[in-house]
């Protein structure tokens, strides 16, 4: 496939995905059976893959893929044009959000390799449909872009998992050209002048697809007097995550836990804040931590870039690039990546434009 027809293949994949988004949310048993019975699947599969998060995962990739996003992505990379041979491509897909393996998917494709994916246990279903999307466009997709249950042949390998899971791909795929991504999470910097509307856009950071993303918030940074009754009424919007079984197990259990061991936390029946230095926390419990100087703040943040995906800030907040260099996105947003947002500050275009 030439370089203009995957151009072109894109740019109309992101209105189908806003036409799949919509489905989505109008589907049901007697209005859309076919649909309706899919989607059942899907979610036996993988309770955490909610029709609202799959609808809402399909509307950022679509405003992702609008053709003008497309064209600037394309451009910052003058050698997406230039004929190559084809290498094979491995990519082992993470499970824990919907679509999480899209933007490789993408990247392998519009470089011009071939694409082998390992799916998740827990998502089979989610890109493979993509990929039926994408070859109702253009038949000859199928020819470059396959799913296997173990790779095998490739030329490079881009892969995606926990800090442990690194460790195995580290050694096992460490003999090619690779992509290793671990663990990250968001954080958010709270200066004590945000809006409840602000720090109610900071919740959809914190609870979009339950807090199961590397983008998702896991800590915030709050003032050394800062008082949080203002972030747990401006997060109340949120609380349908309460009708979630599997979320209220996880809050459930580390609700008791804490209580047993005597750890002192804030609560709403829905989230815990707890005070801790870590960045990453557990399932429905958000990490925070006091600062008494800003500067000294992003210090010690730029030292922690290995574990931090972005940066959540109000639109208001400056954040000095010499000590602390990771991604900055505004309140609301850090579920809403463009096509340059690449995970772990790793651009992957670049690398597959390089492999010889």
């Amino acid at each position: 496939m030439e370089f203009k027809q995957r151009i072109a293949l894109v740019k109309s994949l992101g209105y189908r995905l806003k036409q799949l988004s919509e489905r989505m949310v109008q589907s049901g048993p007697e209005k859309d059976p076919e649909f309706g019975l899919w989607l059942d699947q899907v979610k036996a599969k993988n309770p955490w893959f909610t029709t609202g998060s799959m609808a809402m995962a399909l509307e950022v990739w679509s405003n992702a893929l609008l053709p003008e996003a497309v064209d600037r992505w394309v451009a910052a990379y003058p050698m997406m044009e230039t004929d190559r041979l084809p290498r094979t491509i491995g990519v082992i897909n993470a499970g824990n959000i919907p679509f999480v393996g899209l933007h490789d998917l993408l990247c392998v494709f519009m470089s011009g390799h071939h694409y082998q994916g390992k799916n998740a246990s827990e998502d089979p279903f989610l890109l493979p449909m993509i990929v039926k999307e994408m070859a109702t466009i253009d038949p000859t997709v199928s020819d470059v872009v396959r799913f296997v249950d173990k790779l095998s042949g490739m030329d490079a390998v881009i892969a995606t998992g926990s800090n442990n899971s690194a460790r195995y791909f580290e050694s096992y795929f460490g003999k090619y050209p690779h992509v290793i991504r671990k663990n990250r999470n968001a954080i958010a910097l709270i200066t004590g002048f945000e809006t409840g509307e602000e720090l109610a856009e900071l919740g959809k950071d914190i609870f979009s697809y339950y807090g199961l993303g590397c983008r998702n918030v896991s800590k915030l940074y709050i003032p050394v007097d800062y008082d949080l009754s203002l972030f747990f009424e401006s997060i109340y919007g949120y609380h349908e995550v309460m009708n979630h079984h599997k979320y209220m197990n996880n809050f459930d259990y580390h609700h008791a836990v804490y209580l047993l061991k005597q750890i002192p936390f804030l609560q709403n029946n829905f989230l815990i804040l707890k005070e801790d230095e870590m960045i990453a926390s557990p399932l429905a419990v958000v990490h925070y931590e006091r600062y008494d100087n800003w500067e000294r703040l992003l210090e010690k943040i730029g030292k922690q870039e290995e574990e931090i995906q972005c940066i959540a800030v109000s639109s208001n907040t400056q954040i000095n690039k010499e000590k602390c260099n990771s991604p900055v996105v505004p309140f609301g947003q850090t579920q809403a990546p463009t096509l340059d947002d690449y995970a772990d500050g790793v651009d992957t275009m670049k690398f597959l434009l390089e492999i010889a």
